[in-house]
């Protein structure tokens, strides 16, 4: 996410259902102000396209492994159209050890896309950006807010953790995003751009900083004498188990050991090289199979491999 531009941020209520959200707004902007991180996306000259790979990187990924591989990315690809012009198995490689390198797959895809459809500018229409391959509604509203400076509700996991206490009293938000969250988002954003654009980039840093979701710092919120789950004594969750990630020994696992090879290998690799990474051959094969069907890997004859070239 970047941060636009510091606009005045005091939106007036204009009834009893808005005094809630504009008494958030300003603290948490305000707050915003003195304590947001200096990252690269949030620069001038990151641009749109900066702005947008970030948003990629970022999904599921903490900002400390992603800031490096982004200063590669942005300075081997400043523009769309320099990684559309690159195979995608190109930005497989560049990649690294993120994770999830099915991102790198879709963002070479909309950099295609943008490089055919807009000139090579990343749109700032919420419904263009929303059509490119790759990017679905928290991508695309991230974009036109972070980028653009436009009015809309972004919701990530951040933002709906700070969105369950402060508001809804709860300690933790579903585990998939519902639509009473995207209502309660709609109603929590200001009605002028500017401000809507701040509102979300402050409320997603209150989240990744303080309002975390182990070991928050409720004495260093903006909010805590107005957050609900505060006031009702901070309850312990009882929805549903929280989902953890596991990755030892997993089919995930395999495949990074897989695709790492590939990345390193200046030419195909025989099947005998990608045997060698894991010792369970139905897993592997399982594994590697599943890298083929994503279009991650690409079968040769001859039982050669290579990170895809189309």
């Amino acid at each position: 996410m970047t941060a636009p531009t510091k606009p005045p941020h005091r939106t007036p209520a204009r009834s009893d259902a808005d005094v809630t959200a504009a008494d958030l707004h300003s603290p948490v902007i305000d707050w915003f102000e003195e304590n947001a991180r200096d990252l690269p996306w949030r620069r001038p000259e990151a641009g749109a396209w900066g702005v947008m790979v970030s948003e990629f990187m970022l999904q599921q990924t903490p900002v400390s492994r992603v800031l490096p591989v982004y200063e590669q990315w942005l300075a081997r690809w400043p523009r769309p159209a320099d990684l559309a012009a690159e195979a995608p198995g190109e930005a497989v490689r560049a990649w690294g050890r993120l994770g999830y390198p099915r991102r790198a797959l879709r963002l070479h895809g909309a950099a295609v896309a943008i490089t055919e459809r807009h000139g090579g500018d990343v749109p700032s229409d919420h419904a263009q950006l929303l059509a490119l391959p790759g990017i679905g509604e928290y991508t695309a509203a991230a974009v036109a807010s972070f980028a653009y400076g436009r009015r809309h509700a972004v919701l990530d996991t951040n933002v709906r953790r700070v969105f369950a206490r402060a508001v809804t009293g709860v300690r933790y938000p579903p585990n998939a995003t519902t639509a009473a969250e995207r209502k309660l988002a709609r109603a929590l954003l200001p009605e002028d751009e500017p401000t809507a654009a701040r509102w979300a980039a402050a409320s997603m840093e209150l989240g990744a900083l303080v309002c975390t979701a182990k070991n928050e710092t409720c004495v260093r919120c903006p909010i805590a004498a107005r957050c609900a789950w505060r006031l009702a004594g901070k309850p312990e969750h009882d929805g549903p188990p929280r989902r953890g990630q596991t990755y030892a020994g997993t089919d995930r696992q395999v495949r990074g050991k897989l695709l790492a090879v590939l990345r390193e290998a200046p030419a195909p690799v025989p099947q005998a090289a990608l045997d060698r990474v894991w010792h369970e051959p139905v897993q592997r094969a399982r594994a590697l199979d599943g890298l083929v069907a994503d279009g991650l890997v690409e079968p040769l004859p001859g039982g050669l491999y290579r990170l895809p070239m189309t």
